[in-house]
């Protein structure tokens, strides 16, 4: 993969999804120590396995003005 092309083929794309994941489980390979480091390892795994992001906007218990 170059980083001077102008556009991005799938292989690109699947070439880094599979880095990013190789790099997150080698990043978790041990246990968490505390609570607080599992519920982060648990976001951050659900964020990557995840193929189709359904954003809440706002967060629950936010005030912020809704997107149309």
């Amino acid at each position: 993969m170059s980083i001077f092309r102008s556009r991005e083929t799938r292989l690109d794309d699947n070439d880094r999804t599979l880095a990013l994941l190789d790099a997150a489980d080698r990043a978790f390979e041990q246990e968490p120590e505390t609570d607080l480091a599992a519920d982060f390892e648990s976001v951050v795994m659900e964020g990557l396995l995840t193929d189709q992001a359904v954003p809440v906007y706002p967060p629950t218990g936010h005030t912020y003005p809704k997107k149309d």
